[in-house]
């Protein structure tokens, strides 16, 4: 997992070691104007890469409302536009946890483990301009309450393809 805010004073130093693909979706998110934009699933062309921009206004949730998920042929670049904070738990995916929901195979990508009380996860939180890149290997559970009560915010995703990036 890879966290950072894009108005950090070195964020060209931080993006300057990912592999191109992941430094072209940050500096988009960075500089596209995502407040105003519709919201929605889009596919696009970033710089001869087809990626996924979804974008999604939201509540966060208690984490016991929620599954960890992982993806294997598309990097999540996730970033907050607005509202929040939210909070994302993050671990690595070692063989032992329980497959609740297998979507691999399908266009979304996306396999949910059931809840693994014995996962050491750790936590990020997340505020306008804070982006979170989670490999095929780091399972996630974004989405979570920072506080005791559910909070709107406007995430963007972008889904990068792993072969892009290789």
């Amino acid at each position: 997992m890879i966290y950072g805010n894009v108005n950090n004073e070195f964020f060209e130093q931080q993006t300057a070691i990912l592999a191109k693909p992941l430094r072209d979706a940050l500096h988009f998110l960075k500089t596209a104007d995502l407040v105003n934009h519709e919201a929605g699933k889009f596919p696009m062309d970033l710089n001869g890469v087809p990626v996924i921009l979804q974008v999604m206004d939201l509540n966060t949730n208690p984490r016991e409302k929620l599954y960890p998920e992982i993806h294997r042929k598309y990097i999540d670049v996730q970033f907050c536009v607005s509202g929040g904070p939210e909070k994302a738990t993050y671990y690595d995916d070692d063989g032992s946890n329980v497959v609740r929901s297998d979507e691999l195979a399908t266009e979304r990508d996306i396999l949910f483990y059931e809840n693994n009380p014995k996962a050491l996860e750790n936590s990020v939180y997340v505020i306008p301009g804070t982006y979170a890149i989670y490999l095929p290997w780091d399972v996630h559970v974004p989405g979570q309450n920072a506080f005791d009560d559910s909070r709107p915010f406007r995430k963007i995703v972008m889904k990068v393809p792993m072969e892009a990036c290789l």
